[in-house]
């Protein structure tokens, strides 16, 4: 019985010093939400920018993010880490750190309501709140392979930020409808833009903003405005519904699509739309198809 009492004492004794002095992290929040990885990441760091004194990085890949907060007596340190539960539901855990009290909030946090515990409380019920709003107002379905059509098509080349995107669309709308048609072009098909370069380290983008025309000989011509032709193609497919300035969400269920079913994709993908933002309405009506090409 006194070996039992000795093996067990020590064994306590080894796990408190080991959660005390080298267990990184103070307190664990988790939370379960119906979406995939990229739309969390760009979730996240969405939330981060609307808040005071905060950095966050991604070095590793989306699914880990450090991030740190300043307050008014501390620095708290989040580290987020996604993971996929199934087809439909990711996990998020965040390692919470206070990176000036930390020993004493492990020694409290066992037993009592720690100011630092409900400040990372109220601090992730936030986001939590946030992320679920988002989710509420886009929808994302995945087709699976198709075809995207050939067309000959008016262009201006953009480069922006993921979430400018639409700024940049808005920005040079004017140029391609009505300046087109008030120059004598044809319009022929919905307005799209083609990805050209995707750094998803930066989250920054360069892209072609176009809208097709009826190719001939009298197509005005411009400082800012190109002409290009896109061939015929496989690609896999999504419909994308909500506000245009997160179509990218539909971005990284292709990408999830295409490395499940092991199909090689560009990653550039090609999003067409059948709405005019201009217009306003229900969010949830507009649409977008949203392309992913088959690498040759």
């Amino acid at each position: 019985m006194k070996k039992f009492l000795l093996i067990l004492t020590t064994l306590f004794i080894v796990g408190a010093i080991g959660y005390l002095f080298f267990y990184p992290y103070d307190y664990l929040v988790t939370i379960e939400a119906k979406a995939n990885a990229g739309t969390i990441n760009q979730t996240i760091k969405l939330w981060d920018s609307t808040l005071d004194s905060t950095k966050l990085t991604s070095d590793l890949d989306l699914r880990h993010l450090d991030q740190s907060l300043s307050f008014n007596d501390s620095t708290h340190i989040y580290s987020w880490e996604i993971s996929e539960e199934n087809d439909s539901v990711s996990k998020i855990k965040i390692f919470a750190k206070d990176s000036q009290n930390s020993l004493m909030n492990k020694i409290l946090v066992p037993f009592t309501d720690t100011d630092f515990e409900k400040r990372t409380i109220r601090t992730l019920s936030d986001f939590n709140e946030n992320l679920h709003n988002h989710l509420k107002r886009i929808r994302v379905k995945v087709v699976g392979e198709d075809e995207i059509d050939s067309t000959y098509y008016a262009y201006v080349s953009v480069k922006s930020s993921q979430f400018d995107k639409a700024k940049g669309m808005m920005r040079n709308f004017p140029l391609l409808d009505p300046y087109l048609v008030n120059n004598g072009a044809e319009l022929k098909g919905k307005p799209f833009i083609e990805i050209t370069k995707w750094d998803r380290k930066k989250d920054s983008i360069e892209y072609n903003f176009g809208y097709p025309v009826i190719q001939s000989d009298s197509l005005p011509n411009h400082p800012d405005l190109q002409y290009g032709f896109r061939k015929k193609s496989k690609a896999l497919k999504a419909i994308y519904n909500g506000n245009y300035i997160t179509s990218d969400r539909a971005w990284y269920a292709l990408l999830d699509y295409a490395k499940k079913h092991h199909i090689d994709v560009t990653g550039l993908p090609i999003e067409i739309f059948y709405n005019n933002p201009n217009l306003g309405g229900d969010e949830l009506n507009w649409k977008a198809e949203v392309y992913m090409p088959l690498s040759e």
